[in-house]
């Protein structure tokens, strides 16, 4: 008998527990009720909201609430293994589509006409913090268990992203987004993103098959598989489908094709050994790339993403942080150590980078400061690096701290360099025709 007939001969699957459901929707409650609160307040205080969000979870984790009430901490999120993939399943769900969104909102235009500056300051901000990365890695003692040089390239890509969400949320929040140096770093941004997700692709191959040539090698044939696809994915399937789902349904189908979309990609990058967060960013550019829609097209899926999936993943996030930890000499030199390699590697090398673009002090100031913001992305690769077994949970919150800590360096180091930037007449124009477009960049 064929496991299909087993199961149709068979009686039925037992739904989940009673129990278990109701934990499950306490926890979603409590994590994403918490993440409104604080994520508004962190607005309140000039921060990015992600911090507050994060804070949620960790407030509701073992740095707060599992010490002074362990008990109802272990009771609303007890160690069991289905209660814990039940919540994941939810947070990887945001986190999939949180990824898909930004690439969406990728700018192919403005890639093209600031590609030279954009490219120098990307590659500097690439280069230098990967290099340092690698070379803290292979001083510490690796924090997970696998091979040490995994850990090493784990590092130096943690170091080495940015995070696009955060930064446009602070640009527009700073009525910046105009400015030359706004759209320079947006830019830059964009391609620092593309090529983090190639990298922590790579690194999750050589995480679950071993180092080896042939590992490599299957990784980078995976990744250009992938990426032949959004070709052909860009020009020729997804214009049709998307003017079909307009005319059957409008936003909302064309917002319920984007996810199928995404869930797809993402699914053919985990069957290739690859990230599933790179298939869904490939999804989401290939969208960009198609014209087929306007900025507008996706605003409900934007805004379930980023007002409810995103704060429940970060919040879900936060969670696993264990602040405790840090009481530890040598966790806390080791936080102390990645971010001061955080920040040397991407404020300095985008500060170089904008420098050889024949950029003042204060411009390459200023984009060093944006750039230096991890955010999101720094959180999903430490998730990355937990669920891989690259990470222990001391390591785990060491990445996620760096991540806090360099999204809230941002805004006032931008306020002060942007002050002494004069606006030009130029940028005033863009302000106009982008003050409705604008308003569209979500909170994340």
């Amino acid at each position: 008998m064929s496991g299909s007939q087993f199961v149709a001969a068979g009686a039925p699957l037992a739904p989940i527990g009673a129990h278990s459901m109701l934990l499950l929707l306490l926890q979603l409650a409590a994590l994403l009720g918490l993440a409104l609160l604080l994520g508004r307040l962190a607005v309140r205080l000039g921060w990015p909201a992600v911090v507050g969000e994060l804070a949620a979870g960790v407030l509701l984790g073992p740095s707060l609430l599992g010490a002074l009430a362990p008990g109802a901490a272990g009771w609303l999120f007890p160690q069991h293994s289905e209660q814990v993939h039940m919540l994941d399943a939810v947070a990887q769900l945001g986190v999939l589509l949180l990824v898909g969104i930004s690439g969406s909102h990728l700018d192919v235009d403005l890639v093209r006409h600031q590609s030279g500056a954009a490219l120098r300051v990307s590659l500097f901000g690439l280069a230098l913090p990967l290099v340092l990365g690698v070379g803290l890695g292979l001083l510490l003692p690796a924090s997970g268990h696998t091979d040490h040089a995994v850990y090493a390239a784990f590092l130096g890509v943690a170091m080495c992203v940015s995070a696009i969400p955060v930064i446009a949320k602070t640009l527009l929040d700073m009525d910046l987004l105009h400015r030359d140096i706004g759209q320079l770093t947006l830019t830059a941004g964009m391609m620092d993103d593309a090529v983090g997700w190639v990298l922590l692709s790579l690194v999750t191959a050589m995480a679950t098959t071993g180092v080896t040539g042939g590992a490599v090698l299957h990784a980078v044939l995976a990744l250009l598989v992938v990426l032949a696809a959004a070709v052909p994915l860009a020009r020729w399937v997804i214009p049709p489908l998307f003017r079909r789902a307009e005319r059957t349904g409008g936003a909302g189908v064309l917002s319920a094709t984007a996810t199928v979309l995404m869930l797809l990609a993402a699914a053919g990058t985990q069957a290739l050994g690859l990230e599933p967060i790179f298939g869904a960013f490939v999804a989401g550019v290939a969208i960009a790339a198609s014209r087929s829609v306007g900025p507008m097209a996706l605003a409900p899926l934007r805004t379930v993403v980023t007002a409810v999936l995103a704060p429940l993943f970060l919040a879900s996030a936060g969670l696993r942080m264990d602040l405790t930890a840090l009481g530890r000499p040598m966790v806390a030199l080791t936080a102390a150590a990645a971010l001061l390699v955080a920040v040397a590697g991407k404020f300095g090398g985008a500060f170089l980078g904008a420098r050889a673009s024949r950029l003042n002090r204060w411009e390459a100031l200023a984009l060093g400061a944006g750039m230096n913001a991890r955010g999101v992305v720094q959180v999903v690769i430490a998730m990355v690096g937990l669920r891989l077994g690259v990470l222990d949970s001391a390591g785990y919150t060491v990445i996620v701290l760096v991540a806090v800590v360099t999204s809230t360096m941002a805004p006032p180091v931008l306020r002060a360099a942007m002050a002494r930037i004069v606006q030009t007449p130029a940028e005033l124009r863009r302000r106009e025709r982008q003050f409705g477009q604008a308003k569209e960049v979500e909170r994340v």
